[in-house]
């Protein structure tokens, strides 16, 4: 109950303390509540464009896909649905899964190799070893400005038989032509090119995650003695372990989809055939043979294959602690 001064004399007030604060508090919170609405909706007007992109150019053209597979066309009788017909001649096709063992063989090979060359440049230049750290990561990162196209060229006319700039060191080393578009270096060459091209991005990729590490545990681990190798192995790796995985799944669904480097080499490699990995064979599939229902089929089995070994991944490290 709040005083009245009347007459020099305090009296009691009738009048409710702060009849008006209540209201002013619901009035304020409806304010905020209509603003924040108000901001959200603000906020759709600007993720809108990158929707409608992403709607048109990946939904519609994915359902359109799956949708195809269940139909084959004939010269007699147009186009038919035939259910699981085109699944059913993709997963009994040799020629499918023989390009998928090579691209399987293609990653086990391309990845571990670049991962661990990767994880030491970008923890050389995290620790400060190298001298001119900018320049080099900008050296480093420049081949993944390459188109994949121009990449893959300019390998193929380095590496060409007679001509190329190896053979030529070669053959004034006095060595034999070592035929690198041979059957058995041909894949090597595949992966040296892969190699050259995606190392950069993910020394860009585990180097930042390497910079978001607390100076803190490093500077204790300094303090304590640990040498460069063991702060590096022992302490950084661990932390940014999701990074590490993260590069290892975006690498192995690449190699999984290889498809630039083998088609652009097959005219100087006869022993690249038209199912040398499971896209190869799409595409030959959809536009040599024009079988585009097939070839649709062909590409729902294939992501669901790299989504089970994404998945399957993903859960082994789960277990293992290494991701939560």
């Amino acid at each position: 109950m709040s005083q009245v001064v009347i007459g020099g004399a305090q009296q009691p007030s009738t009048e409710p303390p702060y009849r008006g604060l209540p209201v002013a508090r619901g009035l304020a919170s409806r304010r905020q509540k209509g603003f924040g609405h108000r901001r959200d909706r603000r906020g759709l007007w600007f993720v809108l464009p990158f929707f409608v992109i992403f709607f048109m150019f990946l939904v519609v053209p994915l359902g359109y896909s799956i949708y195809t597979s269940f139909f084959t066309t004939r010269m007699i009788g147009g186009t038919v649905f035939t259910g699981f017909a085109n699944y059913t001649q993709a997963l009994e096709s040799g020629a499918f899964w023989s390009g998928m063992a090579r691209v399987l063989l293609f990653a086990a090979i391309q990845v571990p190799i670049m991962v661990v060359i990767a994880i030491f440049f970008a923890a050389t230049f995290d620790m400060g070893v190298a001298r001119f750290g900018g320049f080099f990561r900008a050296i480093f990162f420049l081949p993944y400005a390459v188109p994949g196209v121009v990449a893959t060229a300019m390998w193929g006319g380095m590496l060409q038989t007679r001509v190329g700039v190896f053979v030529r060191i070669f053959e004034d080393l006095g060595l034999p032509d070592p035929n690198f578009f041979g059957a058995s270096h041909l894949l090597g060459v595949i992966v040296l090119i892969a190699i050259w091209e995606w190392t950069g991005f993910t020394i860009m990729l585990l180097y930042t995650a390497l910079k978001s590490v607390p100076k803190e545990v490093v500077e204790s681990a300094i303090v304590d003695g640990a040498k460069f190798g063991r702060i590096v192995t022992g302490i950084k790796l661990p932390i940014i372990r999701p990074a590490i995985i993260l590069v290892v799944i975006i690498n192995v669904i690449g190699a999984l989809q290889l498809f630039t480097e083998p088609y652009l080499l097959s005219p100087m490699a006869p022993n690249i055939s038209a199912n040398y990995t499971p896209t190869l064979y799409m595409y030959n599939e959809a536009f040599s043979a024009q079988f585009y229902s097939y070839a649709a089929a062909i590409a729902v089995v294939l992501a669901f294959v790299i989504i089970l070994i994404s998945v399957a991944f993903l859960l082994s490290q789960r277990r293992k602690g290494a991701i939560t």
